[in-house]
């Protein structure tokens, strides 16, 4: 009867004190992954931490070590199989937030690991092309990305680079016959954009490809 009581007690100790030790662990992840502590992350997860924990906003350790360009890390957790298709909270992949910072060598690692190009909404060549990451745009067109792909809002690459001013990006999407008269669900077009925010260069080449307001 003392043995059973003994186990007992042990057992409401280890249940009362879990919930705290599993917090830190959690916690230390997310420092780790975010400092590009490879030895403590892989400490974590070498305990039994899921590879695939999230933080707040639904971002797993590896969308966080490629929003942090922490490409070490990055194949760390690829080795320990982390999912590469998983989304945030706001729908963005690892090969989005990987496309977004001009990190080709990532995104290469990301699809030869399977990571998606093609995909409804919001994806990686629109990323890639909203910063003006030109060599990532041409990488994942050649590997069959979409260039006519829209956003649910009906943004596409070529609008988010002329919008910005991106020249170069807006000479490759075009070079690549990218369509300059697709329309946002509220009519807005490349070349509106482009006159808009007082991209006269960018405006002039999508005119010469047929572009109207």
């Amino acid at each position: 009867m003392q043995y059973i009581r003994l186990i007992s007690l042990v057992i409401a100790l280890f249940l009362l004190h879990a919930p705290r030790v599993f917090a830190d662990a959690y916690e230390e992840a997310l420092n780790a992954v975010q400092a590009n502590d490879i030895m403590a992350a892989e400490a974590l997860l070498a305990k039994g931490l899921d590879v695939n924990t999230t933080d707040a906003s639904a971002n797993t350790l590896l969308m966080i070590a490629v929003r942090e360009n922490h490409p070490d890390l990055v194949k760390r957790l690829l080795t320990r199989q982390a999912k590469v298709g998983a989304r945030n909270s706001y729908g963005e992949t690892a090969l989005m937030l990987a496309a977004a910072k001009g990190n080709l060598d990532v995104v290469r690692l990301l699809i030869e690991r399977g990571a998606a190009i093609k995909q409804p909404g919001w994806n990686a060549l629109i990323y890639a092309a909203w910063r003006g990451h030109t060599e990532v745009v041409k990488f994942l067109l050649d590997k069959g990305a979409d260039i006519d792909a829209v956003s649910p809002s009906g943004v596409s690459a070529l609008m988010l680079a002329s919008r910005s001013g991106y020249i170069e990006t807006v000479k490759l999407l075009l070079a690549e016959a990218a369509d300059p008269n697709l329309k946002t669900d509220t009519g807005a077009t490349a070349l509106a954009w482009a006159l808009k925010e007082g991209h006269r260069d960018v405006a002039e080449l999508l005119e010469l490809r047929g572009a109207r307001k």
